[in-house]
C-alpha cells in the first residue's frame, strides 16, 4: 500500500508531541532547519509538528536537527505518536 493509497485520516494524526518539545525548549521550525546539516525545510518540520504522517527519512532529519537545536537526545518514541 503506497502512500497514494493512504486516506487523508491515515495522513493527518494530530499535533505530535515534537511540538510541545520544541515550545518547552523554546524552540522555533527556523532554530531545526537552522541547526541541520541536511536539506531540511521549515515545511517538514511544519508538518512533523501538525502530525502529517512523515517518511522515515524526513523524520530522521527532524529528529536530528531537534537533537543538534537542543544539545539532548530525542528519539521517534518520544516525539512521534506513529
Amino acid at each position: 500500500m503506497g502512500s497514494a493509497a493512504l486516506s487523508n485520516e491515515e495522513r493527518e494524526l494530530g499535533v505530535q508531541p515534537i511540538g510541545q518539545v520544541l515550545e518547552e525548549l523554546g524552540l522555533k521550525a527556523h532554530d531545526l532547519v537552522a541547526a541541520s546539516t541536511e536539506q531540511l525545510t521549515h515545511k517538514m518540520v511544519s508538518r512533523a509538528i501538525r502530525g502529517r504522517r512523515l517518511t522515515e527519512n524526513t523524520r530522521g532529519k527532524v529528529i536530528r536537527a531537534l537533537n543538534a537545536a537542543a544539545g539532548r537526545s530525542f528519539d521517534a518514541k518520544r516525539l512521534f505518536t506513529y
